[in-house]
């Protein structure tokens, strides 16, 4: 009986950390304090040196815990990656996997070699600990926080993040058996293991990832299972790789965006599950990692790891970004922005764990100094994540919508999705002359009564609607239901109209955009010429066609018209593509640019007819 007491008093201990993990993050979400931070106290404060008393120090489990746990995250993180978005920020992000992570990984070995008594090779092994950034704590803090970053940032950030790791476990695992063998290892053997361990990944991945889509597209499952099958089958792909040679975490995180950029059945529900299987990752990991971990210990170490900390924060995560993404025009802001968003997480922590299961001269340093590490980073670089994003000026002003996904499980529909929003007074969708092209509306519900889709007429707030859409255009519904005038009147580019200033010559218009204004003066401003058309008193919205398309008066000031739209024909049969609607909320000169290359492309083809 006394070994069910242990099993149950295990069980206890467990559920009872997990559930004041989750209430310290409320408590923590109203005063700001960084959520992985808080997990990691909990951990300490339940450990040998705190209130709790637990004494735990079993690597192999943590080990354990922190392979599934990150597998977990990474497949979470591919799941939510566009291809659309990848190409875009393929390059910069995986030069910055490669090459960043190992210059910083030798500037923090150089910092650790100049502080601590160590042998180059193991101040480098220390500097591979430290030096990749951390999926889990990127992904998690940019979500939880409702941060919106530019496209270019974000994507480069998340990507780099999924796919450092790979490099990261390699690097400390290759280094560690280099110093258990005394140095006997060739650097050519080491290059090669890792382009085997990349190459078996990446195959790995795709055809895991393939064989997840074909199973639950064909196989009958009961829905509860689905969200299942895929995380099982995220970790089986992840241990299986891992069994042959290659890298479990790349092939779970490709695994990932390939389920991400198929037809998928129960998708939405997949992506449900993992927000919270994500959560208990993090919870799980964090506080594992907080019991491991002696405080009495660590303090010892404090000097060294505060100046290391320092190095690799201020100097080495710079130069490693500087030098990798400069090629590729990244602003200064942004490149400042990226430098800082290093976080160094529980990756670190697991990182630090191999050396210690492998029996590395020194690695309970390596420990004690790469939770320090951790700790700074989470409490200065985490707690100043938004404010940083915001004074950078890499921040979208813009807000999330409420939105609700119903899932369309009919075979051959796997990739529509029916999508309900609230229309708010400052809704973008409110500023639009006409819904996009690829949404249905299905219902709409106005004052709490269902209304005819053809009869509603145009939207008005306090609505909320439903609509039909392909599942790979639902982030671009979701942006024309944000709140945020600015982004109203750039959306309103992608969807056939374009802003003219009223005191803009009909002249310019027309040499601009090929239309004919007639015998009129080129010199009379557009305000002016569609006044002249309309009325002395035009009304707003009031509309006058042309040759070609529309004219609107979108905006009026005492009475006379300040703004009109522009809607051209030629624009309302084009389809805009993912690039352009990345860039709309941060660049308007490439929105129009674009536009202006589309409607040369489009006069080209009609003049060949």
């Amino acid at each position: 009986m006394a070994g069910l007491d242990f099993v149950n008093t295990v069980i206890f201990i467990g559920a009872a950390l997990v559930v004041l993990g989750i209430f310290s993050s409320l408590i923590a979400t109203r005063f700001g304090a960084p959520l992985l931070l808080v997990f990691l106290v909990v951990g300490m404060l339940a450990g040998e040196d705190g209130p709790g008393g637990l004494a735990f120090d079993n690597y192999a489990v943590t080990y354990l815990v922190g392979s599934v746990a990150l597998s977990v995250i990474l497949f979470d993180g591919g799941l939510r990656t566009r291809l659309s978005v990848f190409r875009g920020v393929l390059a910069p992000s995986m030069l910055m996997a490669t090459v960043g992570v190992v210059l910083t990984a030798a500037i923090s070995g150089l910092a650790a070699w100049a502080v601590l008594d160590l042998a180059p090779v193991e101040a480098l092994l220390l500097g591979a600990i430290i030096g990749p950034t951390d999926a889990a704590a990127v992904f998690f803090l940019l979500r939880t926080g409702g941060l919106r970053l530019t496209t270019r940032v974000n994507s480069t950030l998340e990507i780099e993040s999924g796919s450092n790791d790979p490099i990261a476990v390699f690097l400390v695992i290759a280094l560690s058996e280099y110093i258990l063998a005394g140095g006997q290892t060739s650097g050519w053997h080491l290059a090669m293991e890792l382009g085997k361990q990349a190459a078996i990944g990446a195959v790995t991945g795709v055809l895991g990832g393939l064989s997840l889509v074909g199973v639950l597209n064909r196989l009958n499952m009961p829905g509860g299972l689905h969200p299942l099958f895929a995380v099982a089958g995220a970790i089986l792909i992840s241990a299986l790789t891992s069994l042959i040679g290659g890298s479990g975490l790349l092939a779970v995180y490709i695994a990932g965006l390939v389920m991400a950029n198929r037809p998928t059945r129960a998708y939405p529900s997949i992506v449900g599950f993992h927000d919270a299987m994500t959560w208990l990752c993090q919870i799980v990991m964090f506080l594992v990692l907080g019991l491991l971990v002696t405080p009495s210990q660590l303090w010892s170490y404090a000097p060294q790891g505060l100046f290391i900390a320092l190095v690799l924060t201020l100097v080495a995560r710079p130069v490693g970004v500087w030098l990798c993404l400069s090629p590729f025009g990244f602003t200064r802001r942004e490149k400042l922005f990226v430098s800082w968003v290093g976080l160094r997480g529980a990756v670190s922590i697991f990182l630090a764990a191999i050396p210690m299961l492998a029996g590395v001269p020194n690695a309970s340093a390596f420990f004690n100094i790469a939770f320090f590490v951790v700790l700074v980073s989470l409490l200065v670089q985490g707690s100043t994540l938004t404010a940083v994003a915001r004074r950078l000026g890499v921040a979208l002003r813009v807000n999330v919508p409420n939105t609700s996904r119903v899932e369309i499980d009919i075979p051959g529909q796997t990739e529509q999705e029916i999508a309900g929003y609230p229309v708010t007074s400052d809704s973008v969708i409110l500023g639009l002359s006409r819904l996009p092209p690829f949404a249905r509306l299905l219902m709409l519900v106005r004052k709490g009564h269902i209304v005819d889709a053809v009869a509603a007429g145009h939207l008005q707030p306090g609505d909320y609607v439903y609509f039909l859409v392909p599942r790979d255009r639902l982030p671009r519904l979701d942006s024309l239901f944000r709140a945020s005038p600015d982004v109203a009147r750039r959306l309103g580019l992608l969807f056939g109209e374009l802003p003219i200033r009223g005191k803009t010559p009909i002249g310019e218009v027309a040499r601009f955009y090929e239309l004919d204004f007639g015998d009129s003066d080129p010199a009379m401003t557009i305000a002016a010429w569609v006044t002249e058309r309309l009325g002395a008193k035009p009304a707003l919205d009031a509309t006058l066609a042309i040759v070609g398309g529309r004219l609107v008066a979108r905006r009026l000031e005492s009475g006379r018209i300040s703004s009109v739209g522009l809607q051209l024909d030629e624009l309302l049969q084009v389809e805009p593509d993912d690039a352009l609607l990345q860039r709309l909320e941060e660049d308007e000169d490439e929105t129009i640019g674009r536009l202006r290359r589309w409607l040369a492309i489009l006069r080209r083809k009609r003049a060949r007819v």
